[in-house]
């Protein structure tokens, strides 16, 4: 390769220096469409300990396609360089455009919101959560219109799972992510997104202070100030995403729907990300035949198409250095296309900013329940007549929203981790405590081959936002049936342990498991004793006194760690006590009768 060019790259100017990094602008040849370059070293990388970030930020461009996402055509591999093609956009940084102008009118804020909340929402359609979001990482092209770049501290989510790495800029951080806590990952990027549309439409950041721990006082108490000149809709949408406590915190969806955020929403932007990403699997017959014109063919292309990303990335999949020049001329010559279109419907979409301004005063002064419900969905309001009174429809409305995840119980912490037990136990299973709420389990070791034997199983019990508190289940490996069977016992388990309690709060000591699932643990059907009444009085007393001394050995674990003088739980820990010497007096006295 020579130096001024890089496989079918015509290397130009050079756009930026870093420490471990330059990018350079390029053309692409067979196009003629112009690129960017990023040449990474690999010595650096190494020294700098950079190359996972360099990898993760790879791993997650190579799945998007979208129009305000950055693009990624391909990475060139050489023993002492990766050569990163991407996307080249030529109008700077957004934090730049802010400051040459200071505050932005609405119209135009708005503008840039909507493509931002768009890009954001196929990230997390994709289970990435950026965590960076801010104008430095916000390009624009030569027409303005928002790219999202730097990914290099996003993070993949995992159903179930919370991140806590503290990353990202200070000023666009959400109190959770300074403080350390536990969070899920959309919620992050919609605060940032909250502090973006204040710089946006008032030039100047929210959160600001030179004494970093000042500002991470002001960020964890929320303390704001909005000006006045704002918009009844702006005013309403910024404090639904500054919201300290990321559970009450607005959503992408609530964004979406905002009457704000919906004013001259062009019509691209209303494709939902699954339709995007349909969209992108289908071949476009204008792109594809301008990539035949280049003299490649038809059927050969196609082929390149079909392979997907790992063509693009990795340079050890079969007939790489064939056909990959394909799938990379029909993407530019795709994104070219899509960007003209692109262009003109936004421009038709954006009115004077007066009849703009004149629209959100009216619409926030005058609010209708069926304009609003227009507003907010696509689908037309459904006729009184079909659902009854209109009472029927608001109440059916408000509760179609709430969902519930996990097994809900408003038993005393305490009591679910002993019932867990008690289930853990009956089903032959070992476990391992991560936290005083948090443990895995598995089979226990056994020569019976079960579809439960491959199943492990993750569990936390974690408090509900209004009242009581959630156990979730997560499959951490196996098959998807046998878990739904350890998931049903778990929940009937603390339904009978919920009954025994509203019977006789003391009932729930004494947790007999049911015949059947006594089938795995028991003695064999042969034995007489097992069917006859005497019989099983006598195993029932010992699978309790077992389960008891489980369920005792673990609170008593539990107050140990916590430390704490807490009062119901000694209490608790007494009567087991008693239960556990009761119950044994039970099984000498009835072993000595059956002896005689």
């Amino acid at each position: 390769m020579s130096v001024n060019k890089i496989g079918p790259y015509r290397l130009g100017k050079t756009l930026g220096v870093g420490s471990f990094s330059k990018v350079k602008m390029a053309v692409h040849e067979p196009t003629n469409k112009k690129v960017a370059i990023k040449i990474l070293n690999r010595k650096k990388l190494n020294t700098m300990d950079m190359g996972q970030k360099v990898r993760r930020e790879i791993n997650i461009l190579r799945l998007f396609m979208h129009a305000h996402i950055i693009r990624l055509y391909e990475v060139i591999d050489t023993p002492t360089d990766i050569f990163v093609v991407m996307e080249y956009v030529s109008g700077g940084e957004l934090f730049d455009y802010i400051v040459s102008r200071g505050r932005l009118g609405e119209a135009e804020a708005r503008r840039f919101f909507q493509q931002i909340i768009s890009g954001v929402e196929y990230c997390h359609s994709h289970m990435v959560v950026h965590r960076d979001l801010k104008p430095e990482n916000l390009l624009l092209d030569e027409t303005n219109n928002v790219k999202i770049a730097d990914f290099g501290l996003s993070n993949m989510m995992r159903d179930g799972f919370f991140l806590k790495t503290s990353c990202g800029s200070p000023n666009y951080a959400a109190p959770e992510v300074i403080s350390g806590s536990l969070y899920a990952g959309p919620e992050v990027d919609v605060w940032s997104c909250g502090v973006i549309l204040f710089a946006l439409l008032c030039g100047s950041l929210p959160f600001d202070d030179e004494n970093i721990p000042n500002l991470f006082r002001k960020i964890r108490e929320g303390a704001f100030v909005l000006p006045s000149y704002l918009s009844d809709g702006a005013r309403d949408l910024i404090p639904k995403m500054l919201v300290v406590d990321p559970v009450k915190r607005i959503t992408i969806d609530g964004i979406r729907k905002h009457p704000w955020f919906m004013a001259n929403l062009p019509r691209y932007l209303k494709v939902s990300p699954m339709q995007e990403i349909a969209r992108s699997k289908q071949i476009d017959e204008d792109a594809l035949a301008a990539v035949i014109e280049m003299g490649w063919p038809r059927e050969s292309i196609l082929q390149a198409l079909a392979m997907g990303p790992d063509l693009l990335t990795n340079s050890h999949v079969p007939h790489n250095e064939e056909l990959r020049p394909m799938s990379v001329a029909y993407h530019l010559m795709l994104d070219h296309k899509r960007k003209i279109e692109l262009d003109d419907e936004i421009e038709n979409a954006i009115p004077s900013p007066a009849s703009a301004f004149l629209r959100d005063r009216v619409k926030f002064q005058q609010p209708s329940p069926v304009s609003v419900m227009s507003q907010v969905s696509s689908i037309p309001p459904t006729p009184v007549s079909q659902t009854g009174s209109p009472m029927a429809r608001i109440q059916f409305d408000r509760h179609r929203r709430i969902w519930l995840l996990g097994i809900q119980t408003k038993l005393e912490p305490a009591k679910i981790m002993a019932e867990i037990f008690r289930c853990l136990r009956a089903m032959n299973m070992q476990w391992k405590m991560l936290a005083p709420y948090k443990l895995k389990t598995m089979m226990m070791p056994s020569s019976e081959s079960t579809p439960l034997k491959d199943v492990k199983l993750g569990v936390q019990l974690y408090k509900n936002w209004s009242s009581g508190y959630v156990i979730d289940l997560q499959k951490i490996s196996g098959q998807a049936f046998p878990f739904m069977d350890m998931y049903i016992y778990h929940v009937s388990g603390l339904r009978r342990c919920s009954s025994r309690l509203r019977t006789d709060p003391r009932s729930a000591c004494r947790m007999v498991p049911v015949q059947a699932d006594m089938s795995h643990s028991g003695p064999a059907t042969g034995d007489a004793s097992a069917r006859s009444p005497a019989g099983q009085d006598q195993m029932d007393t010992r699978s309790e006194l077992l389960l008891v001394k489980a369920q005792l050995l673990a609170m008593s674990r539990m107050h140990d760690e916590q430390k704490v003088a807490n009062r119901a739980l000694r209490e608790e820990i007494l009567v087991l006590r008693s239960a556990v010497r009761g119950a044994e007096l039970g099984t000498i006295a009835s072993n000595g009768e059956s002896n005689s």
